[in-house]
């Protein structure tokens, strides 16, 4: 009796169309990429280049040398790199405490609640993330000279939370919408109040969310400029601004080295904290708009 063996079927070619998508996927994320990453590459080359070669256009590192981070925190030229450091904290860590308490309590709120005027509301808020940041200069400014406000923390504080926050609610209020509102209802006939079901059941599941926004909202503190150049002083100046006035040993010379050293250093832990962090990222982002 003879045993006939199962033949493998022949592997299927690959049609030409997918492979052109999948060159044309390639091709558009090194694009990508390449755009992205380019100015950071080369920032950090001029970064570890030695001053006299800072218009060098070799594209690898050449030169190198660490004269530029010791000339970023050299304060005999005036600059105040470690302390505008300190203040880019200060003001980025207040900011983002104050507008997760308010924004988490805002989107819950607007994804639990149902009131008169509720898409009203959304929409005033999400229009507020939109309003143009130089249209406030000139009123903030004359504001918080009127009450004493200028070159202190509060005046770059208030402006940032009130940016930040329409961000925060809008991602929130996102996330808590698809929540299962079951366990809040089981809570609440377990004997929990309203309050309780909420620090202790709703909180907790969208902790990836708030995770996720407190990182954006973060940086998006640290990297203002406009309304940090106008109001801040010299001792309360954040990392963008002291950049920005940069001296070197030569006042008709940029110091562009020192610069893009300073870049570096700011650049650097944000960078990592993405990379370390960037599936709670994806995930707070992600979850609040897939339905199960």
């Amino acid at each position: 009796m003879s045993v006939r063996t199962a033949e493998k079927p022949a592997a299927q070619a690959v049609p030409w169309t997918q492979r052109l998508r999948s060159v044309r996927l390639y091709v558009g994320v090194a694009i990508v990429l390449i755009w992205g990453l380019g100015p950071f590459y080369w920032m950090t080359v001029t970064a570890f280049r030695d001053p006299d070669y800072t218009f060098d256009s070799t594209p690898w590192p050449t030169h190198l040398t660490f004269e530029n981070f010791r000339n970023a925190f050299d304060t005999s030229r005036g600059n105040n790199f470690g302390k505008a450091l300190a203040n880019s904290v200060i003001i980025g860590s207040i900011t983002t405490v104050v507008a997760l308490v308010l924004g988490v309590l805002a989107a819950y709120a607007l994804a639990r609640l149902t009131f008169r005027g509720k898409y009203l509301v959304s929409g005033l808020i999400l229009s507020a993330s939109m309003f143009p940041v130089v249209v406030l200069v000139t009123p903030l400014f004359q504001l918080f000279t009127n009450i004493g406000w200028i070159g202190k923390y509060q005046a770059m504080i208030v402006p940032n939370i009130s940016f930040v926050l329409p961000m925060t609610v809008y991602i929130l209020a996102s996330f808590f919408a698809e929540l299962p509102w079951e366990l809040e209802e089981a809570a609440r006939i377990d004997g929990a109040t309203k309050a309780q079901a909420f620090r202790l059941v709703m909180l907790p599941l969208a902790a990836p969310a708030v995770f996720t926004t407190a990182i954006l909202a973060f940086i998006a503190a640290v990297n203002e400029y406009l309304l940090a150049r106008l109001l801040s002083s010299g001792n309360t100046e954040p990392v963008t601004v002291a950049v920005a006035r940069f001296s070197g040993n030569n006042p008709l010379v940029e110091p562009y080295a020192a610069i893009m050293a300073a870049g570096v250093m700011v650049s650097i832990p944000l960078v990592i904290m993405v990379l370390l962090f960037q599936r709670r990222i994806i995930s707070g982002l992600t979850a609040g708009g897939v339905k199960s």
